[in-house]
């Protein structure tokens, strides 16, 4: 896939792509996840140096209450996808909401 088509699905200019690729420009979540989904490839797929502890347990199974496998439940990505297709002042005060009810839990 070229730039240009890469671009042309994440719905971006192909001259971001290129300042994705050299580093120019951070890449947020989101964009990495749209990304992702244009190559048809996890997000995991981006961070070769992503690794295991000695146990076989990975990072996000150290964060309590983080299934290890949480980006291959289709019902985490659902809502990883619908809460990205809020608008941002929005979902800035869903987030809080959340926050507030974890901690009520």
């Amino acid at each position: 896939m070229t730039q240009q088509q890469l671009a042309e699905k994440v719905g971006i200019k192909f001259q971001q792509i290129q300042k994705y690729e050299t580093g120019a420009n951070r890449v947020s979540a989101s964009r990495l996840w749209d990304i992702a989904d244009s190559l048809e490839v996890p997000v995991s797929f981006f961070f070769d140096a992503y690794e295991r502890d000695g146990e076989g347990e990975d990072a996000a199974a150290k964060i309590e209450g983080v299934p290890a496998d949480i980006l291959g439940d289709k019902e985490a990505l659902d809502l990883v996808r619908s809460y990205y297709a809020i608008p941002e002042n929005q979902r800035r005060r869903l987030f809080e909401l959340a926050r507030v009810l974890s901690d009520v839990a």
